[in-house]
Parts: structure tokens; sequence; C-alpha cells
């Protein structure tokens, strides 16, 4: 939406719902090699979590990502976007993981988001 926001295609103004929950986002390339890994040095049938093991709220991840705009944008809570329950807190432990492959994961919450958002604005609107 900042993307397209800074095109002038939509109106300045982010629509969210609870801010305050708590989630373990991962780079989708650290998980792409998290999976090579566990196939290559995991055993068949067991269960490995895949995660950064750190936890950031949406608010923390909206300040990011408007602090990487000049675009002016007001931010509003849509009662619609309200779960009646959200868990505050899901966060990872890939120990199991990092013990028999070594992996962890190597883009920081940051650079993910800046890297989505670059990605976004060069797509054409």
């Amino acid at each position: 939406q900042i993307a397209a926001i800074e095109r002038g295609e939509q109106e300045p103004v982010l629509y969210v719902g609870n801010l305050e929950g708590r989630r373990d986002f991962t780079d989708v390339r650290d998980v792409v090699r998290a999976y090579r890994l566990a196939l290559t040095l995991g055993e068949p049938g067991e269960v490995y979590n895949i995660g950064s093991g750190e936890a950031h709220s949406i608010q923390e991840l909206l300040d990011i990502l408007l602090h990487m705009t000049d675009a002016p944008i007001e931010v509003r809570v849509d009662p619609a976007r309200l779960r009646p329950v959200d868990v505050p807190l899901i966060v990872c432990d890939a120990s199991k993981l990092k013990a028999i492959t070594g992996w962890e994961p190597t883009f920081t919450f940051e650079q993910t988001l800046a890297d989505v958002l670059e990605d976004w604005r060069r797509r054409p609107g």
C-alpha cells in the first residue's frame, strides 16, 4: 500500500487492525535456505521449526516502513480489521534446526522490510 500511495494510486491512508501483536517474521530467502538444509541434513519424518526467534510488533513493522517513505501517510484503525481473538505473541524456537544444520537467519527484520518495499516500488501500478 505504501508503494501505491507513493505513486499516487491510493489515498494516503493505511487502514490497520491490531498493532500490538508480536510475530516472528522471517525472510523468505532465509526460509528457503533452511528448507534446503533440512532436506539435506535433517532426518526424514522429523519436524523442524523455521523462524528468527525474534518477535516484532505490527506497530514496529509499520513504524519502520513509514520511516522508509517521504509520503505523508495517515494511519487509521479499521474496526473491521480487528479480530475477535488475536494471539498476542507468536515466536519460533528453531534451536533443533540450528543444532542439526547450523542454520541461522542472515537477513535482518529491517533489511527484509526495505527489500519488500523496494520490490513493490519496482512493480508497475
